[in-house]
Order: C-alpha cells, then structure tokens, then sequence
C-alpha cells in the first residue's frame, strides 16, 4: 500500500488548476485522510472534507477524529459523472 504524508495537491475550478493545498494524508492515490483533534466532529469539517474531494477530484475520503473518548471516522463519497 502507497500513502503520502502532508503533501500538496492541485486545486481544480473547472478545468484549471487554481493553487494547492495540503492534504493530510492520501492513499494510493485516491483515498483521502482528513485529520482532526476535535471535541466533536461538526458540519463544517464534514463541508469541508467534501470540498477538498471536489476540489482534489477524488472519489473516497475518511474523516478522522482522535479528539473524542473514542476514535470517531466519517467516510465520504463523491462521484462527479452522476
């Protein structure tokens, strides 16, 4: 299995490339691990991580967040072509 650590990846708007960002973690190439040390997972991180798949053009991401009493994880989906 191949990750990547705190890399950046292009931002897409359309069909241009727009900036870069870092992204916490991705995996093979299309998983990626958004990481967070949070009481409590809210709305806005789960916005946010679907913005990042967008914006990255993946499919899958795993919200993770190690703040809480025990290991919480969210995972996300997006399919552009429906």
């Amino acid at each position: 299995m191949v990750f990547q650590g705190e890399i950046h990846l292009p931002v897409f708007y359309k069909e241009t490339t727009i900036g870069a960002r870092r992204a916490d973690f991705l995996v093979e190439n299309q998983v990626l691990i958004e990481l967070k040390a949070v009481n409590e997972l809210t709305d806005a991180h789960c916005a946010q991580t679907i913005n990042y798949l967008k914006a990255y053009r993946l499919e899958v991401a795993l919200l993770i967040n190690f703040g809480e009493a025990s290991l919480k994880f969210k995972r996300f989906l997006h399919n552009p072509s429906r």
